[in-house]
């Protein structure tokens, strides 16, 4: 089977070249809390699911440069320089969290859709499976189940209360809130199959939830200081 791509050969429309969020969201999670119980490391998981959708941060320059998506952001030698600081200074605590970015690359967007520069600036030649798009029933059923196994374990392992800390941390999930599924959620830039609207649901709710409970206390604090020196 030919996983090399060339660039006149891309068939897929841009909706199509994009995994779901969920489907990210699942792989990051369920991979790197694998990888930190090998390891014995512990992670911040809020931080682990945002940087499993960092790579279709290219999405937002489309408009301006051409055929840019799968491109940069999705090569595996830009994952590995750009974590190279993080393992010289934290060493095996940086694994689950290079592991979050890679799977978008490696293993999501590989299989659904294709058409990634795995190896750029080195070489722009294209790798993947075409033959599945976003929208193929095999994909919509392999995210909604990928949702409820994560969902499982999260619950299992206790590992969703982390969303409901006080922890600054959980601020980056404003990240993924606004860029990707209320984006989604609204059609843009593609629309969301009913059977995985109920996912993208939980997560709009469990992110704005996270983000508020750190946001509501600064903006108290804050509000109590400017009536504090008014007086």
């Amino acid at each position: 089977m030919d996983l090399i791509i060339s660039h006149r050969n891309c068939s897929l429309s841009r909706s199509e070249k994009v995994l779901f969020a969920i489907g990210h969201f699942a792989l990051a999670y369920l991979l790197g809390r694998a990888s930190g119980r090998l390891l014995n490391v512990k992670f911040n998981i809020p931080l682990i699911l945002v940087l499993s959708i960092i790579p279709d941060s290219d999405i937002l320059f489309e408009p301006l440069i051409m055929e840019i998506h799968r491109g940069p952001t999705h090569s595996i030698i830009m994952a590995i320089l750009l974590f190279v600081p993080f393992f010289i200074f934290y060493g095996k605590k940086a694994v689950p969290y290079f592991i979050a970015l890679a799977s978008h690359s490696l293993i999501g967007d590989f299989i659904i859709g294709g058409q990634i520069q795995l190896f750029w600036p080195l070489s722009t030649n294209k790798f993947g499976f075409t033959y599945i798009d976003i929208y193929n029933p095999l994909n919509i059923a392999l995210e909604f189940t990928l949702f409820t196994i994560t969902l499982a374990a999260m619950l299992k392992t206790r590992d969703l209360y982390q969303f409901f800390q006080n922890s600054k941390l959980n601020f980056v999930l404003a990240i993924p809130l606004f860029t990707v599924l209320l984006p989604t959620l609204t059609s843009y830039p593609l629309g969301v199959p009913f059977i995985l609207v109920i996912p993208h649901l939980f997560y709009l709710i469990l992110f704005s939830i996270s983000v508020l409970i750190v946001t509501l206390p600064i903006l108290k604090q804050a509000k109590h200081k400017q009536t504090t020196q008014s007086i």
